[in-house]
């Protein structure tokens, strides 16, 4: 049999269909005898490879469902190590000056963002500036510099309770103790570590709502207590770790690992991740779902660390502007 071949025209299929020499050439099968011309048949057991080739490079790898505690270890703390890199200026982003102003925006944050708190709480500490001034307010008065802030009723008996509890119990100081932070009105471990990791330099894993969804979504537990989350990732890292592993976390939960739509196209991390592909895998597609400085859009901070400027943030803008 002569086989002919003619790479201008292609080879004839037997669907009555052409062909390019260059195709027939790439495509797994055999070839058979058709009247005199080559045809390639393709066969199921020789599509099934080349569907999987193309499929491992599109999908990041994912850790084994039986890894291992020392696998687990090793994988978390690579995870932190990357994320260090991506946020080497990762911070709270509340603005705060002294420990009263952070514990009372973190109490006010409940529920709302960061943004808003920092939005409203210039108008609060200019007019009662220390735990004395607010404790001694009219309620009123504070309800309305706090409505921005939503649940302004509830979010002004806390602050002012706690504020009552520091000049009666404290001295009118913050006390740098987990124990006594967490009997002020409003305080619970969450605003403890973030007052204790970031005024005081004690170390706190804060377990927000990003926090607790990554750290699920990384298989570093499947615990849904936030007290359990707390315990499990602790013992994970050394002590030392746990506040700037808490930034780290949340700051790429805000950022790229939204809940309803990650970015896994644009995350550093996607070869680290069980979760890669629940998110837009397109890189181009991807860039657009990235917010703050990664979006190229103005952070949360009125006032934000130099560091965070230098790396290309925006301060985000006062309440009533734009």
């Amino acid at each position: 049999m002569v086989v002919r071949r003619d790479s201008a025209v292609g080879e004839q299929d037997p669907g009555g269909g052409r062909k390019t020499a260059k195709a027939a050439k790439k495509a797994p099968g055999r070839a058979v005898a058709d009247g005199g011309k080559t045809v390639v048949k393709q066969t199921a057991a020789k599509k099934a490879p080349a569907a999987k080739k193309v499929a491992s490079k599109a999908v990041a790898s994912k850790p084994p469902k039986t890894e291992s505690r020392t696998a687990l270890v090793r994988r978390a703390r690579r995870i932190n190590r990357e994320l260090a890199d991506v946020y080497p200026y990762a911070h709270p982003e509340l603005d705060f000056d002294n420990p009263f102003q952070l514990v009372v925006a973190t109490v006010l944050s409940a529920q709302t963002t960061d943004l808003r708190v920092n939005q409203t709480t210039p108008a609060l500490f200019a007019k009662y500036p220390t735990p004395e001034d607010l404790a001694a307010a009219n309620p009123e008065e504070v309800e309305e510099i706090l409505r921005p802030c939503g649940f302004f009723r509830a979010k002004t008996k806390s602050v002012m309770g706690l504020s009552k509890a520091l000049v009666e119990n404290y001295g009118g100081e913050v006390p740098g103790r987990l124990e006594e932070l967490v009997k002020l009105p409003g305080v619970g471990r969450k605003t403890a570590f973030v007052v204790l990791g970031n005024a005081f330099g004690r170390p706190g894993i804060t377990v927000d709502t990003h926090f607790q969804r990554l750290v699920r979504r990384w298989q570093w537990t499947e615990q849904t207590d936030p007290d359990k989350i707390e315990a499990e990732i602790a013992a994970l890292f050394p002590k030392s770790d746990w506040t700037d592993l808490s930034h780290h976390v949340i700051w790429h939960g805000r950022r790229i690992c939204h809940a309803r739509k990650p970015a896994c196209g644009a995350c550093p991390i996607a070869p680290l991740c069980p979760a890669y592909g629940e998110g837009e895998t397109d890189p181009e597609k991807a860039k657009k779902l990235l917010k703050y400085e990664k979006g190229g859009f103005p952070g949360q901070r009125l006032r934000p660390p130099q560091a965070y400027l230098d790396a290309g943030g925006k301060p985000a803008p006062p309440l009533g502007a734009g």
